[in-house]
């Protein structure tokens, strides 16, 4: 029974090895992933679901063991968290747009939300946002942008930084005019009702506009959420499968 253990651990092991270079690249963009990495979720079940991925990802891109060296490890966890940043910048996109919203219609802090403190807004899109996401298949299109990923970085070979200082400027910049895009009808409107409030209480100085604007902006800001949300979620959606699809491309 030894001997036999023994003979299978030695035609084994090399797989095992490979599986662990490919589980460095997996839990460093899980730990980034949208949805299935979000920090509400305990440690466990992160953990099992890099492990998931690796199941996965292991059968098809690592026929040939491949010896897990540091080098290797530590260039596989980069490649992994870089994949994985460009997918939370996209969150951050939503947060970035419910954030400006909840100013713009007075709704900044109405409660409290579970985690670190977002404007209820931000939570609202942001959640939406990432359940719209797993119904259309994230785990099955993160699973071919893993397997992809092979191709374009191969194993233990780390992007030039450079490079990477390049993509991760674009990919910052393209999060931060997403979100305003997003946000732009409650720009526009807030602007719009600021001067007319101004025109009011400048023509009726004895009245109190504000009181009266308030519930106008509250209710409007709110009726209009309803309207543009779907819409807001719409082109997010074509973000998000733009970068699953090519995630080396920097965005205009």
């Amino acid at each position: 029974m030894t001997a036999e253990l023994t003979a299978l651990m030695e035609v084994a092991g090399p797989h095992v090895a490979g599986l662990l270079v490919i589980f460095c690249r997996v839990a460093g963009m899980v730990a980034l992933l949208p949805a299935f990495g979000e920090a509400t979720l305990p440690p466990r079940v992160r953990l099992g679901v890099a492990l998931a991925f690796t199941m996965v990802v292991g059968p098809v891109v690592a026929p040939h063991p491949v010896p897990p060296t540091i080098p290797a490890i530590i260039a596989e966890a980069a490649i992994g968290l870089m994949l994985g940043l460009g997918l939370r910048l996209l969150v951050m996109a939503l947060q970035i747009a419910g954030t400006i919203i909840a100013q713009s219609i007075s709704l900044a802090q109405l409660f409290g939300v579970a985690g670190e403190p977002q404007p209820v807004v931000s939570h609202l899109l942001a959640v939406a946002a990432l359940a719209l996401a797993v119904a259309a298949g994230l785990h099955v299109k993160v699973a071919a942008l893993l397997i992809e990923s092979y191709d374009l970085f191969p194993v233990g070979l780390a992007p030039a930084a450079h490079d990477s200082a390049e993509w991760a400027t674009a990919q910052a910049a393209h999060c931060i005019g997403l979100g305003f895009t997003l946000a732009g009808p409650f720009v526009v409107i807030s602007v719009l009702y600021n001067l007319a409030l101004g025109v009011i209480n400048r023509a009726m100085t004895q009245m109190m506009v504000s009181m009266i604007g308030a519930p106008v902006v509250v209710l409007g800001g709110m009726a209009l959420l309803a309207i543009t949300a779907p819409i807001a979620l719409v082109i997010w959606g074509g973000s998000l499968d733009s970068y699953l699809s090519d995630p080396l491309a920097l965005p205009r």
